[in-house]
């Protein structure tokens, strides 16, 4: 089980959510699977900005955590609470946030020590990405070990 915080101020603006409080549990299963992730016996839940995840029926630790993304960079939403079942024992990703002026070379060359290896990053973070060059700041993404 883990907590993640995110800034509920920035990400996909949805539904009728506001800054202040996540959209409903429709509208945030809805853009998970907008995104294609596999929602297979899990619940979601909200408490005033944070989304609650439970359960997994075949989930992967790499699909749990696109679902932990997912969630997290949407407007109002300040933290995802999950304790999903995994079918795998994949080691857990690093989380960054992105900082103003940030680059995907950049993130790589920090946090993997090579800037040629921002299309690694760029495709944990798919399908959530669609470009290398749309990220903005206070989204997180999800760093590939390795």
């Amino acid at each position: 089980m883990g907590f993640f915080s995110f800034m509920k101020d920035v990400g996909a603006s949805i539904g009728i959510g506001s800054k202040d409080e996540a959209p409903a549990v429709e509208e945030l299963s809805a853009e998970v699977a907008k995104h294609g992730l596999n929602m297979a016996g899990i619940t979601l839940a909200v408490e005033g900005d944070k989304v609650i995840v439970t359960g997994g029926d075949g989930v992967s630790q790499e699909e749990k955590e696109k679902i932990v993304l997912a969630l997290g960079n949407i407007t109002g939403v300040g933290g995802v609470e999950e304790s999903i079942t995994t079918t795998d024992e994949a080691d857990e990703s690093e989380f960054y946030t992105v900082k103003k002026g940030d680059t995907l070379w950049a993130i790589s060359a920090s946090t993997l020590g090579n800037g040629s290896k921002y299309q690694a990053i760029f495709e944990a973070n798919r399908p959530m990405l669609s470009d290398p060059d749309k990220i903005y700041p206070g989204q997180v993404l999800r760093i590939p070990k390795g």
